[in-house]
């Protein structure tokens, strides 16, 4: 089991985490660049996080780049359809849609269905992408 879990919420131009450690919730923007991964490699590590399992909605392939990124750093990732977070938030009666709140519903469902969740693997890569 994976001591942490990092909610994604993946847009255009940002996105937002979730971290789910000893049940409490540390939140942080990012921006979706080589240099926003980096930043978040480094937030994770001043939070002393040792074992983790991010988890993504697929969003139309602004999810690619940060998913990879985290696959080539040795974190487990999962990228889930939209409709199973959707399904999750329903069942947990929350309404409340802000990119924030995403990511955290994002970290609670990766906690709650994290052993029936399928990681993402990188099948092939395109030569420039390296």
């Amino acid at each position: 089991m994976y001591s942490s879990v990092l909610g994604i919420d993946v847009s255009k131009a940002t996105f937002d985490v979730a971290l789910l450690i000893n049940d409490k919730i540390k939140p942080k923007k990012f921006n979706n660049n080589p240099r926003g991964f980096l930043e978040l490699t480094r937030w994770l590590q001043n939070k002393e996080v040792s074992s983790l399992h991010a988890c993504m909605e697929a969003t139309g392939g602004y999810e690619n780049k940060l998913a990879e990124y985290l696959y080539d750093n040795k974190i487990k990732v999962s990228v889930v359809n939209p409709a199973r977070v959707k399904g999750f938030a329903l069942s947990r009666l929350s309404r409340v849609k802000t990119d924030q709140a995403d990511c955290e519903l994002i970290a609670y469902f990766c906690q709650a269905r994290m052993h029936y969740l399928l990681l993402f693997q990188v099948l092939e890569r395109k030569p420039e992408q390296k």
